[in-house]
């Protein structure tokens, strides 16, 4: 991966505040970011010393466009997406793209010129379209006036495409030919930028860019990382959540075949660094090490239940969604049905480990890892390290799988404290499998409590939602608690927008939350708490269809504001909802709004002597503008794969106030197999921006589920499936 070349200039200090930990950078004091910041009359160049045209486009001599992509890929395909944003504005030649990682030191060197370098909450390409395809227009812009000079022409008799630049006259120049002027020129002020409704690269099919790559083993990986006389380190934390490092005895491994050193890591992890990471682990299951669990040592997956369960008749709670008085319509209603769910910790489970390289001195920390957040984690160093920022970078690799656990930074942490010890000689910090099973933050606990009430015409017309459990915000980021409330819980439930997250018309309306944080972390799990909320409101609505006898559909319709219901419609009728279902076969549909984009989802199952085969599902996505359309559908295709996962056998259990569950052995996830045939109806209207790696994973699990009950008569209430006597087939 190239290094981003910087000039040095002058700045004002700043400050990494607490929540650097968590999700981003605090900063002392505003900075711009976006094209208009992207440059002091100075010429950038890459590590090559090709000129930057701007921050977000370098040409080299032979016509190689590199466009910079400060997001993570993780195999969502951020990177290609992002990459055709820009070389749609700067009419490029798509064929010569490449791509690569600038590093958050440089970018705060230069202002945050690149922007937010956090990759989650499907917010890659929806909430930095615009300033990336600002930088690619004003690349574009800066080519043709470099270009009109040279021909001493005016910029207006000039046009770009596919790399080249063309007077009117016929006379012609490539990009290559005119960056390194291009590259000297002040850029526009007033850039604007083109109907989406006349892209010829955004809004294509195209191939990934790191696809052939991948195959071919090119791309490097945190796990990947090489450095030269380079250790290796092994880390065991204490199993119970809050507890700590009682004592070790280094003595009885310090004289074991390669080990170099034993560490304490913070007051609840012990390290051993060696010559190879088999060494350091061996050394490091041989050490005496006693542990402190304190009270959370008494947490049980018994005791937690009970603390959540006593939350769904409590008298106060957040409220995050209410119309009406939906408690008194309750009390009055001619029928009311009541369920109550419950859903349970559940791991991210990325193929790769934990893991960050770091090479520590008196005057610089580097950092390489895998990480989902860039600037949290140079945040992270420059904590851990002692130095300023500007003494520090991180440079990013591709992530093995993120899925949210790579928001947090608690490995970047643990490897610059382990570098320290041993200054001037990098250090790889890999976690066991077991380890990152055991410590990771968790997709939140919940219970559930739902209840409707019917008028005698069966009309809907009170729905209380009483969610008791865990607040994500409380664990990873507290600042960003509203007056106590974590508004994360209520994703997919709100009330913001022009129609509202929640899609329903129900006249009394009361969405709330008793929160009820155990010792066992939460985090950001890939869809978040759309998962469990989905699955929630749609088997409760299909059961409240059922109750009064009629089509889940039609049911659903009435209720539905237009765009919930045009893109449930569509999905339905791509999979033929309207038509018998073959013999034996089941349907199921739901739908929600998550992460910016409407949602739907109809699976085909069948279920014999207990166990589930799930046949096929279509995913509907309206996420406003398509970037690729042929992504959107493969995101589609991966989301359903994780969140099927976590309905089938996705289950942490506590013991000991630790998690049980150590391996793949013990946390199963689905195999080939068992996957559905997925089909995909991408229906953009280009009337916003909405996320797309997701949405749709949280309308898979209910789909399924209700296709089971219309097949068996059983609504599963308690997750995952496995623990219902059901089984995939």
């Amino acid at each position: 991966m190239n290094r981003i070349m910087t000039k040095q200039f002058n700045r004002r200090s700043f400050v990494v505040g607490s929540s650097a930990a968590g999700a981003g950078l605090a900063l002392g004091f505003d900075l711009p970011f976006g094209p208009k910041a992207a440059r002091a009359q100075e010429v950038f160049r890459a590590a090559d010393g090709s000129p930057e045209v701007d921050a977000w486009v370098v040409i080299r001599p032979d016509e190689t466009v590199v466009i910079r992509i400060a997001r993570s890929e993780m195999g969502q395909g951020t990177l290609t997406g992002l990459a055709q944003l820009v070389a749609e504005e700067l009419n490029a030649d798509w064929s010569k793209v490449t791509t690569e990682f600038p590093t958050p030191g440089a970018n705060v060197a230069r202002k945050r010129v690149w922007g937010d370098f956090g990759t989650g909450g499907s917010r890659g390409i929806r909430e930095s379209h615009e300033y990336v395809r600002k930088g690619g227009a004003t690349a574009r812009m800066m080519l043709i006036q470099a270009a009109a000079n040279s021909w001493n022409v005016p910029a207006a008799e000039c046009t770009a495409a596919n790399g080249v630049v063309t007077h009117k006259s016929g006379e012609t120049v490539t990009y290559g030919k005119v960056a390194e002027a291009a590259a000297k020129l002040e850029p526009p002020k007033d850039v604007p930028l083109k109907d989406p409704k006349t892209w010829t690269i955004a809004g294509r099919p195209l191939k990934r860019l790191d696809t052939m790559p991948k195959i071919t083993g090119q791309p490097i990986f945190g796990i990947d990382t090489r450095q030269p006389n380079m250790l290796y380190a092994a880390i065991s934390a204490c199993p119970t959540f809050g507890g700590k490092v009682a004592s070790f005895d280094a003595a009885k491994v310090s004289d074991m075949r390669g080990v170099k050193k034993v560490v304490q890591v913070g007051d609840n992890a012990v390290a051993v660094v060696a010559d190879s990471w088999w060494r350091a682990k061996k050394a490091l299951e041989a050490m005496p090490i006693t542990w402190d669990g304190g009270e959370n040592a008494k947490v049980s997956s018994a005791s937690i239940a009970q603390f959540l369960k006593e939350g769904l008749d409590a008298e106060e709670a957040f409220v995050g969604n209410k119309s009406g008085d939906a408690k008194g319509a309750l009390a009055g209603a001619a029928k009311v049905v009541e369920t109550v769910y419950s859903y349970p910790y559940q791991n991210h489970a990325p193929m790769e480990p934990m893991n960050a390289t770091a090479v520590y001195t008196q005057d610089k920390c580097e950092v390489w890892c895998s990480t989902q957040n860039g600037e949290a984690a140079l945040a992270v160093a420059a904590e851990a390290s002692g130095l300023k920022v500007s003494q520090c970078d991180v440079h990013k690799t591709f992530l093995g799988g993120g899925f949210g656990r790579r928001g947090q930074s608690d490995y970047v942490r643990q490897v610059v404290t382990i570098a320290k010890e041993v200054p001037g000689t990098p250090v790889k910090l890999l976690w066991s499998r077991e380890e990152d099973m055991t410590h990771c933050f968790y997709h939140p606990i919940t219970q559930c409590k739902m209840r409707a009430g019917f008028d005698a015409n069966n009309n809907l017309i009170a729905l209380h939602m009483r969610i008791s459990g865990q607040s994500i915000l409380a664990t990873v980021l507290p600042s960003r608690m509203v007056n106590g409330m974590d508004p994360v819980t209520f994703q997919g439930l709100g009330a913001k927008g022009p129609e509202g997250e929640f899609g329903y018309n129900v006249p009394n309306l009361l969405i709330d939350h008793a929160m009820r944080n155990p010792s066992v972390p939460a985090g950001f799990w890939r869809g978040v708490n759309t998962n469990h909320n989905a699955i929630y409101v749609e088997t409760f609505m299909d059961q409240l269809a059922h109750e009064i006898g009629e089509d889940p559909l039609a049911f659903r319709l009435k209720y539905l504001k237009p765009k919930h219901a045009a893109v449930l419609k569509a999905t339905a009728e791509k999979a033929g909802y309207g038509q018998p279902a073959p013999k034996g076969v089941y349907r199921g549909i739901a739908q929600i709004m998550g992460f910016g984009s409407y949602v739907a989802a109809c699976a085909e199952v069948s279920v014999t002597d207990g166990r589930v085969k799930i046949i096929r599902i279509v995913g509907g996505t309206n996420s406003g503008h398509a970037v690729n359309p042929e992504q959107i559908a493969r995101q589609v295709e991966g989301s359903f794969v994780y969140g099927l996962s976590a309905m089938l056998y996705g289950e942490c259990t506590v013991r000991g106030g630790a998690i049980e569950q150590r391996n793949f052995d013990t946390y199963q996830v689905m195999r080939i197999d068992e996957m559905p045939k997925v089909e995909a109806v991408v229906m953009p209207d280009y009337e916003f921006w909405g996320g797309v790696g997701e949405p749709t994973i949280a309308v898979a699990a209910p789909a399924v589920l209700n296709a089971i009950a219309a097949a068996t008569g059983k609504r599963i209430t308690k997750f995952p499936l496995k623990d219902n006597d059901l089984t995939a087939a």
